[in-house]
């Protein structure tokens, strides 16, 4: 006896059916994807905001402006330049390991 097979219009319809799913799946995650980032950066903005208000008295009361010209000018030199450069470095080396102690941008902030 010959067992029914489905037909292959049948076949194809699902198999279409099935790669739609499978593209929705796709853009579901890439959204996903997306918003957990602009949740991330949001968070490091925020607890970087702190960290720096942290350092200025009185930091409610700088305009935008003042702030951005404080950190140009903090920002603007070579010493700090090179600090970040050391630190960028150190991030980026596969044997940097931040238990270790001071790091080299630290140990040069203190020179």
């Amino acid at each position: 006896m010959l067992k029914s097979k489905v037909p292959i219009k049948e076949q194809i319809e699902k198999a279409k059916t099935d790669i739609r799913q499978g593209e929705n799946r796709i853009n579901e995650l890439f959204q996903k994807k997306t918003i957990m980032e602009r949740k991330q950066r949001t968070r490091r903005l925020i607890e970087r905001g702190a960290m720096l208000e942290s350092f200025i008295d009185r930091a409610s009361e700088l305009t935008n402006e003042q702030l951005l010209s404080l950190l140009r000018i903090t920002f603007g030199t070579d010493s700090v330049r090179e600090v970040v450069t050391i630190m960028l470095n150190e991030n980026a080396s596969s044997d940097y390991r931040q238990e270790n102690g001071a790091s080299k941008a630290e140990t040069k902030l203190t020179e």
